[in-house]
């Protein structure tokens, strides 16, 4: 089973977490999609895989209430899961590219590359977060 979980204040990201969820279960993988408000750090921990997803706040970064602390909690869980980032920006968009390298240095391995999407998702990108579910089932 692979863990989809994920940080929206718009609903962006969500829709996001939502395609990558499809592309999960199309690749014939049983898939469950949460936001980070629905499991514990614990909870996530125990997917071998995980597909995290928080759309950029203020100065790029994760946003502060609610998914840093959960991804704080489960940071020093993360050593030898695969994973892959997602989420939707409004500006600069380079807030994956920091996260990801926490993620590494946690000792997880990112599966295929990070996943901006500037604003609502369109249909392009949609496909691409299927794409992104599919290559984390086959990791």
């Amino acid at each position: 089973m692979i863990g989809v979980i994920y940080w929206s204040g718009t609903g962006n990201t969500a829709a996001m977490a939502e395609a990558i969820g499809k592309g999960i279960a199309d690749a014939g993988q049983e898939v469950v999609v949460k936001s980070v408000s629905e499991i514990t750090a614990d909870e996530a921990a125990a997917f071998d895989k995980l597909a995290l997803g928080c759309a950029d706040m203020g100065a790029e970064q994760l946003e502060e209430m609610e998914f840093e602390p959960f991804y704080t909690a489960l940071e020093g869980k993360l050593s030898g899961k695969q994973v892959i980032l997602f989420g939707s920006y409004g500006w600069g968009g380079t807030w994956l590219d920091d996260w990801a390298e926490r993620v590494k240095a946690a000792g997880a391995n990112i599966v295929a590359d990070n996943l901006p999407v500037f604003g609502a998702p369109d249909d392009a990108a949609i496909a691409d977060c299927e794409a992104r579910g599919k290559a984390l089932a086959e990791a």
